[in-house]
């Protein structure tokens, strides 16, 4: 019994250590994601060439949502862990190239089609009301948003192919307890594409082409080196590339299986996000800033939901494939459980801040104050999904561990149609119409798929600690409470009788005066409540730092 105690400790450890590596990773890669977003907000007005640019880029970002960061990565690591402790280390490896060379044909095919059929998939994302008269000065070449739309997604699709190669790459490193370099791949994504995007601003003009095109490009390069980073690493690993593929080979074909049907099951955000396409387009605007808003958003989801998640996947699906039922408890529940102590106060944070936040990010150039208010309402809905977003990683990870895809499957099915259906009423039959009122039909299939899924995993594998879950939570709301009304009365000082709102000292001040304040309050009450997960946390950074 004590050894299984001790046990439990130390994978809890391993999996604090690790996903702290991966969560500053991740913040420096979405912090750069942020950055490329305001330059775009500088540049390029989000009724004409800002929505065109999002929705273009939604299109191949749906597809590298599901094979990239989700599916793909998620079925080759249960896979290949398999194949590993089960047919020896050469048999893993020579999955991996089977695996990389089915998906690169695959995908080529997928953007050969993507690039000739872009007009017909615009067409039917975009609503009449999107196909407006681009301004005089958003012309370059092209009459109307449709076709500037149509234009950059043909630019853009073939970013998919890498982004996804790179996707198996962060796969198998994950798989071999690397995550450091993985994490940090995106971040050559956004360095490269903001690079080339602003440099494409001031040079396709020149050339008589759209300014927004240096953007598209810079997407395209950006997928190349997201993939290309990750190669020499694969390499030390012990990764050697031989040209293999087999369609008959029992491991492929579970991989294959693995991600056919489980397209639905484990990608419920995003397919959410891409059926609200057809919603968003009805007003100009919206989708800039729904689109700016999940960005902000997917900063503490990639640094707490998918930090915590790209760790312990890897490590559920060991305990999984061995047979180690309590110790796959044991880790889901504290995942869950450092999960809500990070999410639950960004939220609050998110919401008492939303406006300062996107007026420092994005105020500026080409984007007003109107947009900073559509932008900040949205965020403040957004904030209410963040601990479903990223518990439901989770989850789902914990279904795809027993390589059981079955109930994500369904429950995900349901979610969907569900949040197709309140879109249709808030949007088609008036009852909501607001852009705010497409985020809240996702935040609500969101959080009840993640619910029904815990209830359901909790079922498969016996008590997963769920009590005191519920405890912690209560803890962690009182703590988040206090901190939120620190950083209102913070802010409102700093805005209303201080420095105000213009120039970007005040801005500055009026973001991280108030979070700084607020982390000191939560830290306080967190010792005060004595949450341990917190102390975890605390003494993972004493170990990095010192």
């Amino acid at each position: 019994m004590e050894n299984q105690t001790k046990s439990a400790e130390n994978n809890n450890q391993n999996v604090t250590r690790a996903a702290g590596i991966v969560s500053i990773a991740v913040m420096g890669s979405r912090i750069l994601g942020l950055a490329r977003e305001a330059a775009i907000a500088y540049y390029f007005r989000s009724k004409f060439s800002g929505d065109a640019f999002y929705l273009a880029f939604r299109i191949p970002n749906f597809l590298r949502d599901l094979f990239g960061e989700g599916i793909l990565s998620k079925a080759f690591i249960t896979t290949f862990l398999a194949t590993e402790t089960e047919d020896g280390e050469e048999a893993a490896w020579n999955l991996a190239n089977r695996v990389f060379n089915l998906t690169f044909l695959i995908l080529m095919g997928i953007t050969v089609l993507g690039i000739a059929f872009a007009p017909a998939i615009v067409d039917v994302l975009a609503r009449q009301d999107f196909d407006e008269q681009l301004d005089i000065t958003e012309h370059h070449g092209f009459d109307t948003k449709v076709e500037l739309t149509v234009y950059l997604t043909q630019l853009m699709f073939p970013y998919l192919l890498f982004v996804s190669l790179a996707a198996i790459a962060m796969g198998l490193l994950n798989s071999k307890g690397r995550f450091g370099v993985p994490a940090c791949a995106s971040s050559f994504f956004n360095v490269s594409s903001l690079v080339v995007g602003i440099s494409g601003y001031y040079l396709c003009p020149l050339a008589g082409i759209h300014p927004v095109t240096g953007m598209a490009i810079g997407v395209f390069i950006g997928g190349i080196a997201q993939f290309a980073i990750q190669v020499p690493s694969m390499y030390r690993v012990g990764f050697r590339y031989r040209p293999l593929l087999s369609l008959r080979d029992p491991r492929v074909l579970q991989v294959i299986h693995l991600v056919g049907p489980a397209i639905l099951g484990v990608a419920a955000v995003q397919v959410n996000q891409f059926t609200n396409t057809f919603f968003i387009t009805s007003e100009s605007s919206w989708l800039t800033w729904i689109t700016r808003a999940y960005r902000i958003v997917h900063l503490p989801i990639g640094i707490f939901g998918v930090a915590i998640s790209t760790v312990a996947l890897p490590q559920l699906a060991k305990f999984a494939t061995a047979g180690e039922t309590e110790n796959f408890r044991n880790s889901l529940s504290y995942a869950l459980r450092l999960m809500l102590t990070l999410t639950v106060p960004a939220a609050v944070g998110l919401m008492v801040l939303s406006e300062p936040i996107c007026r420092f990010l994005y105020e500026r150039g080409e984007t007003g104050t109107l947009d900073t208010v559509g932008t900040a309402e949205v965020l403040f809905i957004y904030a209410f999904g963040l601990c479903g977003f990223s518990a439901l990683k989770i989850v789902t990870d914990g279904f795809y561990a027993y390589k059981d895809i079955r109930a994500p499957v369904i429950v995900s099915i349901c979610a969907v149609i569900l949040n197709v259906c309140l879109n249709y009423m808030f949007i088609y039959r008036e009852l909501f119409l607001d852009p705010r009122a497409v985020v809240l039909s996702t935040v609500l299939t969101v959080t009840l798929n993640c619910a029904i899924l815990l209830f359901l995993l909790r079922h498969k594998v016996g008590r997963l600690g769920l009590r005191g879950i519920i405890q912690l939570t209560l803890k962690i709301l009182i703590a988040s409470a206090v901190m939120g009304l620190v950083c209102w009365l913070a802010s409102g000082f700093i805005e209303q009788d201080w420095l105000g709102t213009e120039g970007i000292l005040p801005r500055v001040v009026g973001v991280f005066a108030p979070i700084g304040f607020g982390l000191i309050a939560l830290a306080g009450m967190y010792k005060l409540l004595k949450v341990s997960e917190f102390d975890d946390i605390l003494n993972m950074f004493k170990r990095r730092l010192f």
